[in-house]
């Protein structure tokens, strides 16, 4: 895809582990120039890059110059949360075309933040929790991928819990939620100027305890979709995202809805390709469109598969002898 003046359109990418494969395939596809950072030299989302930068993707003073140095037309962050603030405060300083601001970023990516405007808005969620109790649900208030995350069953693990939070967390804090019992369902979605628009909702298949909120599926067709779609709908208008995708959990409680967290980017769990598989839309593309600033193309989903799930494999215990190829 070409600039204005003929040159192929050149974007920072922040990561290129397997949750940003997807996206890096499709900016190749469509002919763009990729710069890829991530600080794993073996990072597999490298092989689709013209450029790759050994740089933490939360060194943001390192990004920064990477991006000025590169000219860069536009940078993503998908599937990765903290970095969704790194691109959004960088594409302001630079004046690059980025769907949601500073601001928006990070009520997108602190947990703390974002429970307080959800709260403000009247959207359904857990509690937060003044005191620490059992049962609840103990978290990092800025990190993802459940790492600080446990659900605290008795008053005994209350304290590991804690100090597993505090260990994980940027800034040395934590918080308590009640936890909320019943399945859990992520909505997947874009928003164009204003307009929420779902494209794919998943039942999400979890771990059994002591893990908790741990994805071993995806599944699609939602046993019951529409009020999680309310929930996430609410959630994005309340968080200020206008433009650009978010990827929603949502836990149904015997008293509806809750929203456990939005995340104002592509899910990380290879939902984009799910997407296209049972529906046909291109979210990788659509998150290409946003990050450059082109007009965003939208269409109706439609249904081309019965079902269609994202299973992830998890090896049973045992030791691990020799691994063979790449």
């Amino acid at each position: 895809m070409a600039g204005p003046d003929g040159a192929r359109q050149r974007l920072l990418v922040l990561g290129a582990g397997p949750a940003q494969i997807g996206l890096l395939r499709a900016a190749r596809e469509r002919g763009l120039f990729v710069i890829a950072v991530d600080r794993d030299p073996a990072a597999p989302g490298f092989a689709y890059a013209d450029k790759r930068a050994l740089v933490s993707t939360e060194d943001e003073p390192g990004v920064d110059r990477l991006a000025r140095a590169e000219n860069v037309d536009g940078i993503i962050s998908p599937g990765a949360d903290w970095p969704v603030g790194v691109a959004a405060r960088v594409a302001a300083r630079l004046g690059l075309p980025h769907p949601i601001d500073a601001t928006t970023a990070t009520l997108a990516t602190t947990k703390s933040r974002q429970r307080e405007r959800l709260a403000e808005a009247g959207v359904p969620q857990p509690r937060l929790l003044e005191e620490p109790v059992a049962p609840s649900v103990v978290k990092a208030p800025d990190r993802q991928g459940q790492r600080g995350l446990t659900f605290v069953r008795s008053e005994e693990e209350l304290a590991p819990a804690i100090d597993a939070a505090l260990a994980a967390s940027r800034n040395g804090a934590y918080i308590v939620e009640e936890f909320v019992d019943g399945p859990e369902v992520t909505v997947q979605a874009v928003s164009v100027d204003g307009v929420f628009h779902p494209l794919l909702v998943t039942d999400r298949v979890t771990a059994d305890p002591p893990a908790f909120g741990v994805a071993l599926a995806h599944v699609w067709p939602c046993v019951e979709p529409t009020q999680a779609l309310e929930a996430a709908r609410a959630a994005a208008e309340a968080l200020g995202v206008r433009n650009g995708p978010t990827y929603t959990q949502v836990r149904l409680g015997s008293d509806g809805a809750r929203v456990v967290e939005l995340a104002a980017r592509l899910g990380g769990g290879h939902d984009a390709e799910l997407a296209e598989a049972v529906t046909g839309i291109r979210l990788n593309d659509l998150a290409l469109d946003f990050a450059l600033g082109r007009e965003v193309w939208d269409e109706p989903t439609q249904t081309l598969q019965g079902g269609g799930c994202v299973l992830f494999l998890v090896a049973p215990e045992g030791r691990l002898v020799e691994v063979e190829g790449r």
